[in-house]
């Protein structure tokens, strides 16, 4: 192995890990600041980069929307530019801090989470729809030129950004250390009442570490984009390195975060040179894929180990309410009703909206999911989609490589997935809330580009087929019940997606009314005080994840079956935050609301029909569900289906107080 090579690729990764290094300490100032594990400072840093990128090549926003044409805008020298970009950081700061995070200041740390969840759902949708979803080639900010390391040319920048991080990084250090303002900080985050009292601010301690994080992380976004390219897909998603680099500094220590993102680059960049040896494993001929996000998966895991599971506490103001949990009441006269009405639907609609209304059941399924561990248990896991995932691989594997049947490949696809769950679940024993949403983000991200774009575990660039579900008669889309249109999908198909939906309703439904049930709402309210009370922890946890995963795995052999094969792209994990984000507008701790996400989900009812009567489509879905979650969080923290319960509820206490007038005059 020649190290002179290994230390020249180290050297070439310090530009992608000087902009790892640079979203890791914006989520540490956001986080000492304002006390928001920001997920969407990679969106910031992506937006910084298309600002810069469209004012230097004169290309307009929405320049790539359909029905816009070719846009241009005046082209702009390099200072003019980073000073319009420099403004625009500054605006896209103040509306994140006064349009999101300052009305949420007294919410819980989850709630803060899932609000900058929903802010890169809309970064990410708003790039794609303004400027297209392929690379950019960032006009380069630094000077040019080349440096000679072991007789092989460095381009100069890969020693200038890093410098620019390191100084940048003692300069935050010495004021975070020294100055006023630092001890300020470090006051409101450890007690913001006292901190009032004593005439602090906590409000602008956070305003100002926002638009510290934004100008950090967009700045940096700026010099690296020509380094690492501008992509509305990928760039987001770095994040994820840069959370692995703030869980080693325990979201506080500026210089851990700095060296250990700059390290991330490094290796990821010694292992694409170790990816091009003749002794690397491969794939298909090809060095095998993902193995950068499994070891930023590995050392996330290595993170919540070493430094401790717990985030550093902070004496905030009293929190909100958790979203509320009723019990349902009345359950057979709904689910007979819904049911109705579904199967009149999937007889006589075309079959456009046939195949939608399947689309809508479908991920209900995956919404439920989301209840059982997010709404009863309060476990944010991204991770839900890619078991799905897992469990649509392995029906395509057993069923087309073994021969298995129907419906036992389907059991088997959703029992692997459950395993995965309950295994990923024993990192919940440790870890719990928004720590446990950052590594399931990890876990998710690692699973679709090692596992799944691996032809052997996966199905790698292309399709793994799945056969149609046969028992006595053809369950699938290609049944001979073709429906009023006599198309496909055949209605028989979303007969059977129909049952699973109803059967696992009612499941959810009869467990938040049960013991197991109410136990996992008492481990979400406040987990001390339900071991206190006698309640095992441990065990409420494993249960909701096998519970979850299981139902997650039923929704993947069922996409399988609907397309006819499991794609990756299905399983991404852009795909799973935004399901997330749909389950909290629907209403993440009710079976109603998992149905109403179902319906506005990617693909599903309403959206295709928007898409084919007015012509929005694609990330336009992304869009609303981003928006619509931050709108939920602020407005109405039950969702739609929590804000309809309520209404119920007052509705019938009102009618109740005339009845019991008379008897209490008589």
């Amino acid at each position: 192995m020649d190290w002179q090579q290994i230390v020249l690729f180290a050297i070439l990764g310090l530009g992608a890990g000087s902009l790892i290094a640079g979203i890791a300490i914006g989520i540490v100032l956001s986080y000492r600041g304002a006390g928001i594990i920001n997920l969407s400072t990679g969106a910031v840093a992506m937006l910084a980069g298309y600002c810069y990128w469209s004012l230097k090549t004169g290309t307009a926003p929405w320049s790539a929307a359909p029905g816009f044409g070719e846009v241009s805008s005046p082209y702009l020298s390099t200072a003019p530019a980073l000073i319009v970009t420099a403004m625009f950081l500054l605006a896209v700061g103040l509306l994140v801090e006064y349009g999101i995070f300052r009305p949420l200041r007294t919410a819980t740390p989850l709630a803060k989470l899932a609000a900058s969840l929903g802010l890169l759902l809309v970064a990410q949708a708003f790039v794609s729809l303004a400027f297209g979803i392929g690379t950019k080639p960032q006009p380069p900010v630094l000077p040019g030129g080349t440096v000679t390391v072991f007789g092989s040319n460095v381009p100069i920048d890969r020693f200038i950004l890093p410098g620019i991080v390191l100084a940048s990084t003692l300069v935050l250090s010495l004021v975070y250390r020294y100055t006023r303002y630092g001890l300020a900080t470090r006051a409101a985050s450890e007690n913001e009442v006292g901190a009032m009292l004593i005439g602090l601010s906590p409000n602008r301690i956070a305003l100002s570490s926002t638009l510290l994080a934004t100008f950090f992380a967009g700045g940096l976004g700026v010099l690296a984009a020509s380094i690492v390219q501008l992509d509305p897909q990928a760039l987001p998603l770095q994040v994820v390195p840069a959370l692995t680099a703030a869980l080693f500094a325990r979201f506080t220590s500026f210089w851990i975060a700095c060296l250990v993102g700059l390290a991330i680059g490094s290796l990821e960049s010694i292992l694409y040179y170790l990816q091009i040896q003749s002794w690397f494993p491969t794939d298909n001929g090809v060095a095998l894929p993902g193995v950068q996000p499994l070891l930023v998966f590995l050392l996330m895991v290595v993170a919540m180990f070493v430094r401790g599971t717990n985030l550093p506490t902070r004496g905030e103001l009293v929190e909100q309410r958790l979203p509320l949990a009723p019990r349902a009441k009345r359950l057979w006269q709904p689910a007979l009703l819904g049911t109705a009405a579904a199967v009149v639907a999937l007889i006589v609609f075309p079959y456009d909206f046939r195949q939608a209304l399947i689309t809508s059941l479908l991920a209900t399924i995956m919404c439920l999911s989301v209840v059982v561990i997010t709404g009863f248990v309060g476990q944010i896991s991204v991770v839900q989609l890619a078991l799905a995932g897992i469990s649509g691989f392995i029906l395509s594997h057993l069923a087309t490589d073994h021969g298995v049947g129907f419906p036992w490949v389907m059991l088997i696809g959703a029992f692997g997935a459950t395993v995965l769950g309950v295994l990923i679940g024993f990192s919940a024993l440790r870890v719990r809330g928004v720590s446990l949403a950052v590594i399931t983000l990890a876990a998710a991200v690692a699973i679709e580009q090692f596992v799944f774009t691996n032809s052997t575990w996966g199905g790698g660039t292309s399709s793994s087929p799945v056969p149609e579900p046969k028992l006595g008669i053809d369950l699938g889309p290609y049944g001979p019940f073709r429906g009023v249109d006599g198309k496909v999908p055949s209605p028989v198909f979303g007969f059977f997606v129909l049952g699973v939906v109803v059967l696992s309703g009612l499941y959810v439904a009869n467990l938040r009314r049960s013991t197991l049930g109410q136990r996992m709402l008492a481990v979400r309210s406040n987990e001390r005080a339900a071991a206190a009370a006698g309640i095992d922890v441990r065990n409420v946890k494993l249960a909701a994840f096998a519970i979850s995963s299981f139902i997650a795995g039923l929704s993947g052999a069922l996409y399988g079956y609907n397309f006819s094969s499991v794609t990756v792209n299905r399983f991404s994990a852009l795909t799973a935050l935004s399901l997330i984000a749909l389950a909290y507008v629907g209403g993440i701790t009710m079976v109603s609301g998992a149905i109403f996400a179902g319906l506005i989900s990617v693909e599903a009812l309403f959206p295709y029909a928007l898409e084919k009567w007015l012509d929005i489509s694609g990330n336009y879905a992304l869009l609303f569900a981003g928006l619509a979650l931050i709108v939920t969080l602020i407005q109405n923290p039950d969702g739609v289906a929590g804000a309809t319960y309520r209404k119920l509820q007052l509705r019938s206490r009102r009618r109740a107080v005339p009845a019991a007038l008379p008897a209490e005059e008589a």
